[in-house]
């Protein structure tokens, strides 16, 4: 497979199927914008797992998405789509207004 691109998480190949792509998740995980960086064995297969089950979800409650199948323990098939840019972040502490009595 041809490798499109590839990011902090993630590398996309081109699939036999013009529509759509090969989404592999990897084990890197980065901190403090990209300057701290470290990988977790098996922490791309928990992610494309978590991410299965939540796109399967939205499909089977009728919410359109991107993807298509979990095809192995690290890959995806999904749509070729123009992606919001948008990145959301989980904390294991409140911050902001919401930590305020």
């Amino acid at each position: 497979m041809k490798l499109i691109i590839e990011g902090k998480a993630k590398k996309i190949f081109q699939s036999k199927n013009q529509n759509h792509i090969v989404q592999y998740f990897k084990d890197n995980a980065t901190a403090f914008n990209n300057k701290k960086r470290k990988q977790f064995k098996s922490k791309g297969m928990l992610n494309n797992c978590i991410s299965a089950l939540i796109f399967e979800y939205l499909n089977e409650n009728r919410i359109k998405t991107h993807f298509i199948e979990k095809i192995s323990e690290r890959e995806q098939i999904i749509k070729k789509v123009k992606i919001i840019p948008l990145e959301v972040v989980v904390r294991n502490y409140s911050a902001g207004s919401i930590s305020h009595k």
